[in-house]
């Protein structure tokens, strides 16, 4: 699951929020904060129900494993790459007007997600659908932040942080019985209505709002961060199929590095940067970014493969692998504003090394378990765990981002970080498919070889690795030796997936010493830092 409830730094945005658009009455208010919740619930369900409803795309669209990444990363390659120029396209457009269109754009995608035939059409609306969630995601949040004066954002923010925390919680449950029940197509139908709720109440009773900067907008910037981030992408995903020396794979590496540079370079004399790379020459900025960068990782890339293991391997239904998850959204629900007191008490350096390194624990307890594991003894543990270290550091972490910078900078700050963390998703799952497709290989090749598996068989099951977890073996063969094959793919998908986790771990760890070194004492409130 790329993104498990709000990234951090969500509530930063609004609340960091200072234009303030004209007088809105209660009823406009109330609309305002409806569409703003039904809009980001939108995004915010797509980012994980879609991952439970892998296994049945993937079973009717006759997808092997590396498409079914290209479902889940087309949609986040344009989300991360997009986001901060979705904002600024509110700013200058205005942010009804880009908002409404998201949520169109994402309302039209869904029905073609829903609508598709084969695979390819499914990632092509899925690209699509990424576009719309760039500019709805930023303008949820913005429509808050212009219409809600700074002595009634609090309330606003609570009340959507709290909606959006039900929604992260009932949405993969929703969506997996949705699968079980009916079509996975209903996982994307379902976003249809709500759409089409958010706008009317925007015709009804949203006010227009904007703030044109004289700078104009970061075109070259959102181009290059597009182009480089889907290069290195590609070729991640594509190298197990194509192999490393194949020419596509090469090409879209070099592009996207050459991209990437590219939008460094861009971004060091834009008049108006989508990413202000001077933000990061303050240590306890660059620091939490670093640590966001790490951690975002291995939450994204690691959990991106949990409810294929329930599925695909443990035999749950996928209502029970979109509940499997509900601990860990609970108890960051319950606890966060506990937790963002951490660093009044402590300082942001304490909470940002011990809740990575709790999470890092949590990840690890996700290695342990085999094939035919029990989820309460085998993966609740893991998941309460790594709940538990997340819970304690995100609400410090957004703490840090904004505090690392003065009040005219807290919005650009918080943007950038929740881009931070979105785009750490989207290369680690890219990252650690190659990991899984390794370890599966390497797996199943010993045990087939210790199954003492026939050349027909063995070439059979080599072009089936692709598939991963939903590899079959060959029709008419007998019960004892299909059995035996459904035991070592299982097997292989498990000791992939351990490595995944262990990769994970370490991230987490890293991103606990990333924290420890650049991440300074308790700064005064409001004040920007000056180290």
């Amino acid at each position: 699951m790329t993104q498990i409830g709000k990234p951090p730094c969500d509530d930063a945005i609004i609340r960091s929020g200072r234009d303030v658009a004209a007088p809105c009455s209660d009823a406009a208010k109330r609309g305002i904060l409806l569409a703003a919740i039904l809009g980001s619930s939108m995004a915010f369900i797509d980012g994980t129900v879609v991952n439970v409803a892998l296994p049945a795309i993937q079973r009717d669209l006759h997808a092997d494993a590396f498409q079914a990444q290209w479902v889940v990363e087309s949609y986040a390659l344009f989300l991360a790459a997009l986001l901060l120029v979705g904002g600024s396209l509110g700013d200058h457009f205005g942010r009804r007007r880009i908002f409404a269109a998201g949520v169109a754009l994402f309302a039209v995608a869904s029905a073609a997600c829903a609508a598709s035939a084969t695979v390819q059409q499914l990632i092509a609306a899925r690209a699509v659908q990424g576009i719309g969630a760039a500019l709805l995601v930023p303008g949820s949040l913005a429509l808050i932040s212009a219409s809600f004066p700074e002595g009634e954002r609090g309330r606003a923010i609570g009340t959507w942080s709290g909606a959006s925390g039900i929604t992260a919680a009932i949405g993969p449950v929703i969506g997996g019985w949705l699968v079980d029940q009916y079509s996975w197509t209903w996982a994307f139908l379902i976003n249809v209505p709500m759409a089409a709720v958010v706008l009317w109440v925007v015709w009804r009773r949203v006010p227009e709002s904007r703030s044109p900067s004289e700078s104009g907008l970061d075109t070259w910037g959102a181009v290059l961060a597009t182009v480089g981030l889907g290069g290195i992408v590609y070729a991640f995903i594509e190298a197990p199929v194509q192999q490393w020396h194949a020419p596509a794979v090469i090409a879209a590496l070099l592009i996207g590095v050459a991209a990437s540079a590219a939008f460094v370079w861009v971004e060091s004399r834009a008049r108006a940067p989508m990413l202000p790379l001077d933000l990061f020459t303050r240590r306890n900025f660059g620091g939490a970014n670093a640590l966001t960068l790490l951690l975002y990782a291995a939450l994204g890339g690691g959990l991106y493969f949990f409810p294929l293991n329930l599925i695909q391997v443990q035999g749950y239904s996928a209502t029970v692998a979109g509940a499997a998850l509900l601990p860990f959204i609970v108890i960051m629900f319950l606890f966060s504003a506990k937790a963002g007191q951490l660093v009044d008490r402590f300082g942001p350096r304490l909470p940002l090394v011990v809740g990575p390194v709790i999470a890092g624990v949590g990840f690890a307890l996700f290695a342990l378990p085999g094939t035919g594991a029990n989820y309460w003894t085998a993966f609740f543990p893991a998941v309460v765990v790594l709940g538990i270290g997340m819970t304690i550091t995100v609400a410090p972490l957004t703490t840090t981002v904004m505090n690392a910078v003065g009040p005219d900078l807290a919005g650009i700050a918080s943007g950038v970080n929740n881009a931070v963390s979105r785009t750490a998703a989207v290369l680690a799952v890219a990252v650690f498919g190659l990991v899984m497709a390794m370890a599966f290989d390497a797996s199943l090749a010993t045990g087939l070889r210790d199954m003492q598996a026939s050349p027909e068989l063995v070439a059979h099951l080599q072009a089936q690795r692709s598939r991963l977890a939903a590899a079959e073996p060959p029709a008419g063969l007998d019960a004892a030796s299909a059995q035996a094959v459904k035991v070592a793919v299982h097997g292989a998908f498990v000791a992939g997936f351990r490595w995944v986790m262990g990769i994970s771990a370490l991230l987490a760890l890293l991103s606990a010493v990333s924290a420890w070194l650049w991440i300074g004492g308790k700064p005064a409130p409001g004040a920007a830092e000056k180290s």
